[in-house]
C-alpha cells in the first residue's frame, strides 16, 4: 500500500492525498460507510459503487467472526467475493465492540473473554487471533487489536490501557510478520494512537505507534463521550507527531462538522454508522442543515430530500414521499434515506478534497459549518 500526499491547504493542515490498495485506488480525504456485518445497512453493492461513489467500505472483525464466521468466509475466498465488494475494505479490530460489550467480557494481558451477543456463547480476542481472523476475512487494511478507552477515563487507567495498547501492538505486529495473506494480495496493518483526553498519553502513544513505520495510523479512543473542543484538541496533538507521509484515520467520527473540523486538523480517513442509523430513524444531512423527516411539516414538500444534492434520490424522491415511507415503517424508506446520507458525506469530503486542492479549504469550511448544523 502506498500514500501520495498530493497537496496541503495553504490556509490549514487539510490535505489531499491519494492511497493506493490491491483493490484499487483512495482519493482522499475519504469517509468510508460501515459494513458492519459485510453489508452496509440496506444499502446495494451497485448503489455504493454507483449512487454514493463509495471507494471503500469498512467491515468489523467482532460480527463477522460470529455471524457468519471465518470458515464461511475462507471458503468464499473472503469479504470481497463473499459479499461482491471489489473495492478496498478496512477492518476494524473488534476492540470498539469487545470494549462496548460492557459487563460481559474480561480484559487481561492476554487479550478479551466476551460472551456473544448473539447466544451468550464464550470467546477470546487476542492480538494474534485478532490478526488471524483479519486475515481470514481478507481486507486489504487491518487494525491493530486495542482497548478503546473510556472516554471518562481518568489519567491512571488511561495510562495503563494505553501502555496495554502498546504491548497488544506489539504482538500483532509480530502476528502479522509471521502470517501470509491469503487470498493472493498484500495486506497493512494500522496501529492506532489511544490515550483518552490527556494531551501526553496521546503524544506519548502517537510516539510510540510511529516507531513501527506502518503504512498508516488511526485515532481511536474519541467521540466517546468527551467533548467536541477536547476531541479536537486531542485530534492537533496526535497530528503533530504522527509522519506527514501517512494517512491518518480518525475511527467513528462523527457529524458532518466532525469531519470537516478533522479534516482541517490534517486527517485523511473518516467511518461512522451515523448517516445510515440516523436515515433510519428520519434524520437526513442536507447541504443547508439537518432534516427530521417525521415532522408534518414536510408531509405536503413535494420539492427534492436536497434540492442541491447529486445523489439518485435527490432527483427522484420528493421529502413529502420519503415522509409517508419512514412514517409508514416501510423498508424503502430506511434504504432511501441511507443511501441519501452517505452520498451527502462522499459528497462532503469530495467537495473538501476540491476545495483543499484549490486553497480554498478554509473559507469554505467556515461556511458549511455554519449551515450544516441549521435545523431545517
Amino acid at each position: 500500500m502506498e500514500f501520495t500526499l498530493q497537496h496541503t491547504d495553504s490556509g490549514s493542515k487539510a490535505r489531499a492525498g491519494v492511497l493506493s490498495t490491491a483493490h484499487g485506488n483512495i482519493e482522499t480525504p475519504i469517509f468510508m460507510p460501515v459494513g458492519t456485518a459485510g453489508s452496509v445497512k440496506g444499502v446495494h453493492v451497485k448503489e455504493l459503487s454507483d449512487d454514493i461513489a463509495a471507494q471503500i467500505i469498512l467491515g468489523n472483525t467482532y460480527h463477522l467472526y460470529l455471524r457468519p464466521g471465518m470458515q464461511v468466509l475462507e471458503e468464499a475466498g473472503g469479504l470481497h467475493k463473499f459479499n461482491g465488494w471489489n473495492k478496498p475494505i478496512l477492518t476494524d479490530s473488534g476492540g470498539f465492540q469487545v470494549f462496548s460489550l460492557g459487563d460481559i467480557r474480561k480484559l487481561t494481558e492476554e487479550g478479551v473473554r466476551f460472551q456473544s451477543h448473539i447466544d451468550g456463547s464464550y470467546h477470546m480476542f487476542s492480538p494474534e487471533n485478532a490478526i488471524n481472523i483479519q486475515r481470514t476475512i481478507g481486507a486489504d487494511i487491518v487494525m491493530a487489536f486495542d482497548e478503546c478507552t473510556p472516554g471518562d477515563a481518568d489519567y491512571n487507567y488511561a495510562k495503563k490501557s494505553m501502555e496495554l495498547t502498546h504491548r497488544w501492538l506489539e504482538r500483532c505486529v509480530i502476528q502479522m510478520d509471521k502470517t501470509s495473506p491469503k487470498y493472493g494480495y498484500d495486506q497493512t496493518l494500522f496501529p492506532i494512537v489511544q490515550g483518552c483526553v490527556y494531551p501526553d498519553l496521546r503524544e506519548q502513544s502517537a510516539m510510540a505507534v510511529q516507531q513501527y513505520n506502518a503504512d498508516g495510523y488511526a485515532i481511536g479512543g474519541l467521540a466517546v463521550g468527551e467533548k467536541e473542543e477536547v476531541m479536537y484538541q486531542m485530534i492537533d496533538v496526535v497530528n503533530a507527531v504522527l509522519p506527514v507521509d501517512k494517512p491518518r484515520y480518525l475511527m467513528g467520527v462523527g457529524t458532518p462538522v466532525n469531519i470537516l473540523e478533522a479534516i482541517e486538523r490534517g486527517v485523511d480517513m473518516f467511518d461512522c454508522v451515523m448517516p445510515t442509523r440516523n436515515g433510519r430513524n428520519g434524520m437526513l444531512f442536507t447541504q443547508k442543515g439537518i432534516i427530521n423527516i417525521r415532522n408534518k411539516k414536510w408531509e405536503r414538500d413535494f420539492t427534492p430530500v436536497d434540492p442541491d444534492g447529486t445523489s439518485y434520490v435527490d432527483r427522484q424522491y420528493s421529502r413529502a414521499y420519503l415522509r409517508h415511507l419512514i412514517i409508514s415503517k416501510e423498508m424503502l424508506g430506511a434504504q432511501i434515506a441511507s443511501v441519501h446520507n452517505l452520498a451527502f458525506y462522499l459528497w462532503l469530503v469530495g467537495e473538501a478534497r476540491k476545495h483543499i486542492l484549490a486553497n480554498s479549504f478554509k473559507e469554505w469550511k467556515e461556511l458549511m459549518v455554519k449551515q450544516l448544523v441549521v435545523r431545517l
